[in-house]
């Protein structure tokens, strides 16, 4: 269990496409309670592996747009169990010319889990 009703919620949506678009709204917006609920330390230890993919793929673009808009990142973010070994590129249709171009390109906070988005395909953070 992630412990954290919002990140829960997203997760257990059936679409990881339509969960993490709902995730960049709510940064976008700038949700004040979503943002307050990120500050509370999550038990990592406690999730399963498909919630630690999930969150690692999710604490990318939290930690990302956290610093955008110069706020304090929660050190659970920053877990070493939020990451992964090999890389993960998102979205599925992203050639190998740009998997290339991402690993050196994506900003840090993707490159320290191994996460790597196509920066376009999240413009609206």
């Amino acid at each position: 269990m992630i412990g954290n009703n919002y990140l829960q919620t997203l997760f257990d949506y059936p679409d990881e496409d339509t969960s993490i678009n709902q995730l960049l709204e709510l940064l976008k917006t700038k949700d004040s309670e979503f943002l307050i609920s990120l500050s509370e330390d999550l038990k990592l230890d406690l999730c399963n592996e498909e919630e630690i993919k999930f969150l690692t793929k999710v604490s990318a673009l939290i930690d990302y747009s956290l610093q955008k808009l110069n706020l304090d990142v929660p050190e659970w973010l920053r877990d070493d169990i939020l990451s992964f070994d090999e890389p993960y590129y998102y979205s599925k249709r992203i050639s190998d010319i740009d998997k290339i171009r991402l690993l050196s390109s994506c900003p840090a906070p993707f490159r320290l889990r191994n996460v790597y988005f196509d920066m376009k395909s999240i413009k609206r953070v």
